[in-house]
């Protein structure tokens, strides 16, 4: 297992660490449920210890008088601010499942350059139409709205939280509906592509990593290329399975930082910093 590996496999158990959750079928409610992880991870889990960050921002955003809203905006702008899309690449737990999927032997396919450039929009528009322009225009008096990224779409919550539940309460098997056959059918989408295209669900609909891609190119934790070190060999691009031109945009928004480039560039052109921005660079 390579650092990276191990670093994802060791953080998703931390998070998920409540393991008497999966055979009892019961969720946990103690006081680390208020803190926020940086990654995708259901809160209903049975072994979640926090809370998803694009879950809580759904649940009270049409409220001001409720402070959870402000305390997790301030919270993800500040992760991203640090380590940008870093968080995708190393801290993810379904990032983490997708790569294990990917690995599953299958000839893969080679997502077209134009179909990419249109569809990698996708998670933008997810993000402010599900996670903040509906939860906040539908709020109830009280501030509470639905979670409709949650509700409606997250393949990661039905994996991590809607099956082990179901598995283990009978009386949530018998009020299934077709809202669950519904993210059954987007899980399995997920699944399937995955095993044919590295993180489809990362690449096109993750509005999480919509939101952390916004600080790629000026958060602490960068990528630069040393210009005089380059020669254009265009190996950096061929190893990324994000297909970025890594040479010439080192910090694109579709960068998770998995450190291939920087492992594969002959030449060492290729570095990471973590300090501020410079205005020239």
């Amino acid at each position: 297992m390579d650092k990276r590996k191990f670093v994802q496999a060791l953080f998703a158990f931390a998070t998920n660490a409540h393991v008497q959750g999966f055979w009892k079928g019961t969720i946990y409610r103690g006081k680390l449920k208020n803190i926020c992880v940086p990654g995708l991870n259901c809160y209903s889990c049975p072994g979640a210890l926090g809370s998803c960050p694009i879950g809580a921002m759904q649940a009270v955003e049409g409220g001001t008088k409720y402070g959870i809203s402000m305390y997790v905006l301030g919270f993800l702008v500040f992760v991203g601010l640090l380590a940008g899309r870093f968080v995708c690449g190393w801290l993810c737990p379904f990032g983490l499942i997708q790569e294990l999927i990917y690995k599953i032997p299958m000839k893969k396919v080679k997502v077209p350059k134009g179909v990419n450039a249109v569809f990698k929009w996708v998670k933008y528009f997810i993000l402010v139409i599900f996670v903040i322009a509906l939860p906040i225009l539908t709020a109830d008096s009280f501030g509470i709205s639905t979670p409709y990224f949650c509700k409606y779409i997250c393949p990661a919550g039905t994996l991590e939280g809607g099956i082990p539940l179901l598995t283990m309460n009978k009386p949530l098997r018998m009020a299934i509906g077709f809202l669950f056959s519904w993210k059954m059918f987007l899980l399995i989408f997920v699944v399937v592509t995955s095993v044919l295209i590295f993180r489809p669900f990362c690449r096109y609909l993750c509005p999480l990593g919509a939101f952390y891609s916004l600080f790629n190119p000026i958060s602490f934790y960068r990528y630069e290329i040393d210009r005089a070190k380059c020669t254009g060999c265009g190996k950096c691009s061929r190893i990324c399975k994000m297909d970025i031109e890594v040479y010439k945009n080192p910090n694109s928004l579709e960068c998770i930082r998995c450190g291939e480039c920087k492992k594969g560039c002959p030449v060492g052109a290729i570095s990471s910093t973590g300090k501020p921005r410079k205005n020239h660079s």
